[in-house]
């Protein structure tokens, strides 16, 4: 603890005589932390074998984005790990063929925080309409998120990456009013050349501009559709080539911020 809290010191230098850097209190504060953090410390890896081959359900949630991995994303805009569904193998500590099903979960449009390449990004109207109506605001920091149209090409690598078995749909209220309604199908190059399948080198996506396909857009509130029958026949339509597109079903669909207000698709989910 001391070699750590000298070059502390250093840094703090303007607060060096505050007591609360003494190294005998601040022992003292985190061991009473650690005693109370003791009773929900466990050997995670073997709860999971353990409910696993009882035949429970384990579910392990990923955060961030499959583009932001830092293997397979648009590096160097990436973060420090790998958020693809591979990886809740190393972090759980479970075996691959422990993984029955993985669901991968997509805004009905495309943001970005911070920079890094978009090649669907709306720098107009549309795109501040998405970030209003979306509510795309860091939580934290209240930074804007960047908006644009879903690009398929995108979600279609991301699918194959983490070889998806099925896909969640947000936000297709915030689509409401906006015809038509765009989505990539392809990139272009800057001197023109044509990328139907996301490019192996960042150097082409940092250059990369979307060709779009334009689909009739709606404009009911679909805050209180609860079947795919109560959704317009825009939306089903544009839920339809999405899914037609990446090949990969989409099984729920999000309709409202609300916990309720979500549209189930296919087969009743057995878990």
């Amino acid at each position: 603890i001391m070699a750590a809290m000298e070059p502390k010191k250093q840094l703090l230098r303007p607060f060096e005589r505050d007591p609360r850097l003494d190294l005998h209190a601040i022992t003292e504060e985190y061991q009473r932390y650690g005693h109370r953090l003791e009773p929900h410390i466990a050997d995670t890896a073997r709860i999971c074998w353990e409910s696993l081959d009882a035949g429970r359900t384990v579910i392990f949630e990923g955060a961030q984005a499959a583009l932001l991995d830092l293997d397979h994303g648009t590096y160097p805009f990436v973060t420090s790990s790998n958020p693809v569904a591979g990886a809740a193998c190393v972090g759980a500590g479970v075996g691959p063929t422990d993984i029955d099903e993985v669901w991968g979960v997509c805004k009905a449009y495309t943001t970005r925080v911070g920079a890094g390449p978009f090649p669907t990004e709306l720098e107009d109207e549309t795109g501040k309409q998405l970030r209003d109506r979306g509510g795309e605001f860091g939580t934290t920091t209240g930074r804007e998120r960047r908006c644009g149209w879903l690009d398929l090409v995108g979600l279609r690598y991301a699918a194959r990456l983490n070889r998806l078995s099925a896909l969640v749909i947000t936000k297709l209220d915030v689509l409401a009013g906006l015809d038509p309604i765009r989505v990539a199908v392809r990139y272009r190059g800057k001197e023109g050349a044509v990328f139907e399948h996301f490019p192996y080198h960042q150097s082409i996506l940092h250059s990369a501009r979307a060709d779009y396909e334009e689909l009739p857009g709606f404009a009911e509130d679909i805050g209180e559709c609860r079947s795919e029958d109560d959704l317009p026949q825009a939306a089903r339509d544009y839920l339809a080539f999405i899914e037609d597109f990446v090949g990969v079903p989409i099984r729920l669909v999000g309709t409202g911020p609300g916990r309720e207000q979500v549209v189930r698709r296919g087969e009743p989910i057995g878990w």
